[in-house]
Parts: structure tokens; sequence; C-alpha cells
């Protein structure tokens, strides 16, 4: 660290150099470093410790150095600016300082922090003199970690935090995408009690029928007085490559919480690629047209126009072939052959069919036939065989000879 002058210190700095040359006594200049854990607990490799470096003296300071020792063991960073303020020492004023220091043991065992050194040059009689002032050896435990995983497997990444939140993006929505389209997922990992360096490399995202593009990865570490917050950001750009919907699975992130002492698990989350909502913004073609719509609308008039005579001598040879249709369809479970065996009963004999649409009870089974084929894909399709026998009940009424009548207007007066 750089050397400078210590402000906001002068009307202390008068009154000492006004008076005579000081007599530093025991507890004058004091510098002492203790070890903070979360919840108190031993740590385990690479869980955040905190080194709270203190010093109070009673002396005019004009310059002041505090240097840190190697800590071979250690990761560190420093938590913020040094920070001085007033205390009192046995009822005296005097200077405090405060330093934080986040160290990350890479090991489990027992490792002793050597002193911290502060060079301190005091105002003494008008004189300048240069005095170390040093922290005791400070001794850390460091725990084994106990069952699977832990900090010396290669798998799942080992990851100690105080707390730890799962951002999941994508532009567009990945429900909405066809074909070849592209979306850009982003996935952001924040960790309060690490650097960046220790959150996990980018996971794998790859599934059969989805092609995915890898980004870079950005890693930042932000500095609170608490503790270093990490942050790393995945990307990929995701393009379907069949037209079904494709399930993207969830990735699974274990970590540590090291305020809980306990194992938890963030999770990406599982995403749909080209499904139900793309399927929702196509139009969908209108379904066939049912040849039953058609038909009813036309059979007062194409019924009213049937001559009459020999009707009756045929109906039972036109019925017959169809009724057989019908109940070899139902046997088969066949809704699309039974359909056809209706389309072409209708064709024979048309009234018979408006005799079977006008039946109450016959009605809403072949509406219900017509949606299960033609309408809502999840429309059930009615029982085959007992419509088969119950259409093969139903005969139309007989037809007259003046059944055009009511189309043509009245008849003529006979004369």
């Amino acid at each position: 660290m750089a050397r400078h002058p210590l402000a906001g210190w002068f009307l202390l700095a008068g009154l000492l150099a006004a008076s005579p040359a000081l007599a530093l006594e025991e507890g004058d200049l004091a510098l002492s470093v203790t070890a903070e854990v979360p919840g108190g607990a031993v740590p385990y490799p690479r869980e955040m410790v905190l080194l709270r470096i203190r010093g109070t003296y009673r002396a005019q300071i004009a310059l002041e150095d505090l240097r840190q020792p190697s800590l071979p063991h250690f990761g560190w960073t420093q938590l913020g600016r040094d920070r001085w303020f007033r205390t009192t020492i046995q009822g005296q004023e005097a200077r405090g300082f405060e330093r934080t220091v986040a160290v990350f043991p890479q090991g489990a065992g027992r490792f002793v922090v050597d002193p911290f050194v502060h060079r301190l040059t005091l105002v003494d009689g008008g004189e300048r003199r240069l005095i170390e002032v040093r922290s005791n050896p400070l001794p850390i435990e460091v725990a084994a970690w106990q069952g699977p995983g832990g900090p010396d497997a290669p798998e799942p990444w080992w990851l100690p935090a105080e707390g730890l939140t799962v951002t999941d993006v994508w532009e567009p929505e990945p429900e909405t995408l066809k074909l070849g389209e592209p979306a850009r997922r982003t996935v952001t990992l924040e960790a309060r009690g690490l650097t960046a360096d220790a959150l996990p490399p980018r996971p794998v995202l790859r599934t059969r029928g989805i092609l995915t593009f890898a980004g870079p990865v950005e890693r930042q570490t932000r500095i609170t007085p608490a503790g270093p917050v990490a942050r790393v950001t995945y990307r990929w750009d995701v393009r379907p490559g069949v037209p079904e919907p494709i399930t993207l699975s969830a990735i699974a992130i274990p970590w540590f919480d090291t305020r809980a002492r306990v194992m938890r698990e963030a999770e990406i989350p599982a995403r749909i690629v080209g499904a139900r909502a793309a399927k929702s913004t196509e139009v969908a073609p209108p379904p066939p047209a049912s040849p039953w719509r058609a038909l009813v609308a036309g059979l007062a008039a194409f019924g009213l126009g049937l001559s009459a005579w020999g009707f009756s001598r045929h109906r039972e040879a036109l019925a017959a072939p169809a009724l057989r249709a019908l109940a070899r369809a139902a046997r088969r479970r066949d809704a699309r052959g039974f359909h056809a065996a209706l389309s072409h009963a209708a064709r024979r004999d048309p009234a018979l069919a408006a005799a079977w649409r006008a039946d109450p009870g016959l009605a809403p089974r072949l509406a219900a036939l017509d949606a299960a084929l033609f309408g809502r894909r999840d429309a059930p399709v009615p029982d085959l065989a007992g419509l088969a026998r119950d259409l093969g009940r139903i005969r139309p009424p007989a037809a007259t000879p003046d059944g055009l009548a009511p189309l043509d207007g009245p008849s003529p007066a006979r004369r």
C-alpha cells in the first residue's frame, strides 16, 4: 500500500506537538488480528474466513504502512479501504485503525497466519521516528469434508457460499420458437462469500433435437463490507432442430450453505423449446367440413323431391349394406371407417340419414363422432357398437307422391 498522510487529526496532532516528548507506555500501540467464520464453525477448504485487523494508537502518527504476510495457504481479497476513527485508551483519546481481509483456505489442516506489521512514523518531541507494531501469529483450523463430494472431488463443483441465486432469461421465450429460429439464453449465478473465480465453469447444455452454441463467460466480483459477492454469466444461442417440442433438461447446482452448514441445491430450470405457444401462434387450418352439415341443410329439399313410388319396396335393400358396413367398422373400432359408412348411406338413402339425424337419441352421438374426427383432438369417440345397433332400429317415414308440393308452392286448382 502506498504511504499517505493521515487527515482529520490536526487537533490531536497539535495537542501532542505542544507537549513534551512522548514516553510510550505498554498498550499505547497495539495491533490484533482475529478470524471470523459465519456461524462460528470450523471452516472447510475454500470457505470464506474474515480476518479483522485492528489497531489502537495513542500517539501522533505522520505516516503509516500496514504490511500483510504472504498467506501461502490462502487465497485472499481485501474488503474495501482501511478505516481510521477516534477511540480511547483508558479514557484518553487515541486513534483506531481497521482493515478486513477475506481469506479462503486451500486445504484442510492447521495453518498459522504470520504477524501483520504496521509501520508507523511517529512525531516525538518535534522529531520523527519509525516504529513497527506487530500482531500475534493467528492459528486457523480447517476441517476436512466428511461425506460425498466436497472440495477434493472432481464432480460436482465445490461451492461454499452464504447464499446462491440463479436467474434464467430467454429472448424470445423458448416455447414460441419454430424450427430453426434462434433464442438467446442467459443464465446468471450470484453467490455471497465467494470470489468470481470460485464459481463453476459453464455447464453443458446439450439435448438431442436442439442446437446450442455457447457464448463467452463473464465473471465479476463485487466487494462489500460483509464479504465479496461473485457473479458469473453464461450465454447460449439455442435453435430447435426438429419441428416437435423438445424439453431442455434442468441442471442441478449443489452448494454448501456456510451459515446453515448444510448442502443445498439450486437449479437452472428445465424449459420446453418449440412447444405449445408456437403451435398456438400458427393459424390452424379449418377442420374439413363434415358431410353431415351439408346433408342436413339439403335433406328437406332433396328428400321431399324424391318420388315416392317404389321407394318403400327398396328401403330394406338400400339400408342393409350400410348397416353391415357400420357393424364391421364398429367391431374394428374404426371411427373413420364408421363415418365413411355413414356418408355412403347418406348418399344412397338421404331420407334414412335424415331420420337418423332427427332422432333425439342419435343426433348428439353423431355430433360427438364429428367432433372427435373433425373438431378438438381430445374429444372422445362415442360407443360405435351401440351407435351402429341403434342406427339399425331407425326407419324413415314413407314418402308420398305430393312430397314436392311444399317446395314448389301450392298446387294449381284442379279443373
